[in-house]
């Protein structure tokens, strides 16, 4: 069984792929996994959540059977993280729909602002254990 927090991200966004490598950094225990949104494990595992499906402009947190998005996803990541990171979860002390419509303006602009890739980014090799596909 698998046991580890999962994100999944758009493989193609490089906001989305510097929040991986981020993470990565900042998360010295390895307690995370990732796979790209476009992935066929993505794509296995998020089928049986139907309210996953159809969000490419969001990471997905899978952590003990349940699916987090948008501005939850990103506040729970925070909390697991080295550092003061973790002092962002308090945050959510503040509405669902107010972060939620921050990420969401973040989200719809991330290419123009950010720019995208043309092909998923490929974790080095010695980051290829903390990817499931």
């Amino acid at each position: 069984m698998h046991t580890h927090p999962t994100l999944f991200f758009d493989g193609f966004c490089n906001l989305c792929t510097a929040s991986v490598q981020f993470i990565i950094r900042h998360d010295p225990k390895r307690q995370f996994r990732f796979a790209s949104l476009q992935s066929t494990t993505a794509k296995t595992i998020l089928d049986q959540y139907p309210s996953a499906t159809g969000r490419p402009d969001s990471f997905l947190l899978w952590e003990d059977g349940a699916i987090y998005s948008r501005s939850e996803a990103a506040l729970r990541v925070a909390k697991r993280l080295s550092g003061a990171w973790p002092l962002l979860y308090g945050l959510r002390i503040a509405p669902a729909g107010v972060r939620d419509a921050i990420y969401n303006l973040v989200a719809r602009n991330r290419y123009r602002w950010f720019g995208k890739k043309k092909d998923c980014w490929v974790p080095t090799a010695a980051l290829q254990q903390l990817f499931l596909e």
